[in-house]
């Protein structure tokens, strides 16, 4: 029995490092996009600097690391600062920037398109342009766009619209539109409120049954959940006395979460994975890197750690080649 679990465990091993690795957490950011945040003020408004990008640095790390394929989407901040077309004109050159490195690097990139939300209307030209005409694989949402947060019913003929294309959906934490800048928390706000974001944000998906009214939308959550592990247990808990004080609507929660994928960006302990297979199914899980807002050697690390516990946790290790890359490929219709 003790050599049959060694053979097992040396074909999965042996089975997942020859699989491919993909990313679908990883960040662009152009000059453009630099240049407007400056130009209003906005580019610390994360409370963190920014990272120099280019498509040469980005496909040195994918090299060092070992990554075969990455997601492009741009980061926090929303570019928005009450010009629908300033924001639409960057967001655009976000977009066909995005598209240019997929197209020069064939089977090496694909993204998720920008919208210049708040503004519905304009958010769904982009959206059809940046699906029907550069292509992309999928679009990116903030968690909020200025205070407009993702299951407000504003949004609702955007949904329908990316409902119709069966659109894969990236989200990724902006800042609140209101948080406590007296706190350590309320400054570098990666550190507390991305997650708290991104909590708030399904929930109020869940809530407003976006996931059961849109079907076709895949959507991707970043980091592990975030607190969702936490939350949703509480929501089920809490939900028939809400319901019953009339202060949330009967939504079947379970349905809601069929739809929601999760990335591993931020480098969870096993420990934090096994938690978020309490609320979803392995393959429903993928590897995301969060490039290029930490140091080079840092995500290395991290892969390196993710893959480790992979191979050799007994629990783990039958979904290693799936959440390293088979089912961010499927997702996204890719080929092994």
């Amino acid at each position: 029995m003790k050599y049959g679990f060694i053979i097992m465990a040396w074909f999965f091993v042996t089975n997942a490092m020859a699989q491919k690795v993909m990313d679908v957490h990883s960040h662009i950011v152009t000059d453009n996009y630099m240049q407007l945040l400056r130009q209003h003020g906005a580019e610390l408004e994360d409370g963190y600097p920014l990272p120099e990008w280019s498509v040469e640095k980005h496909l040195a790390f994918m090299q060092e690391a070992g990554i075969d394929c990455a997601v492009l989407s741009m980061p926090s901040p929303q570019p928005y600062f009450g010009d629908a077309e300033e924001s639409r004109r960057c967001i655009r050159s976000i977009n066909e920037e995005a598209a240019r490195a997929k197209a020069e690097y064939p089977g090496k990139f694909l993204f998720c398109a920008s919208l210049p939300l708040p503004d519905v209307q304009v958010a769904i030209r982009e959206a059809v342009y940046a699906l029907d005409t550069l292509h992309a694989d999928g679009i990116k949402l903030a968690t909020n766009s200025r205070g407009q947060y993702l299951g407000d019913k504003a949004l609702d003929p955007l949904m329908e619209v990316l409902n119709a294309r069966k659109a894969v959906v990236i989200l990724h934490p902006h800042t609140p539109a209101q948080r406590p800048e007296s706190t350590f928390t309320g400054g570098p706000i990666f550190v507390y409120e991305y997650p708290a974001e991104t909590t708030r944000a399904v929930i109020n998906m869940i809530e407003n049954n976006v996931m059961v009214r849109y079907p076709d939308i895949k959507f991707v959550v970043p980091h592990s959940g975030s607190f969702l592990p936490i939350a949703l247990p509480r929501l089920r808990a809490a939900q028939p006395l809400l319901v019953k004080q009339g202060l949330m609507r009967q939504v079947d929660v379970d349905r809601n979460l069929a739809n929601l994928y999760y990335d591993l960006a931020g480098g969870p302990t096993p420990d934090m994975l096994k938690m978020l297979l309490t609320i979803t199914t392995p393959d429903h899980v993928m590897y995301g890197s969060d490039y290029g807002f930490v140091p080079n050697a840092a995500l290395v690390g991290v892969l390196k750690r993710i893959k480790g516990y992979l191979h050799q946790d007994a629990e783990l290790m039958p979904y290693a080649e799936g959440m390293l890359g088979g089912n961010a490929r499927r997702l996204f219709k890719q080929k092994d």
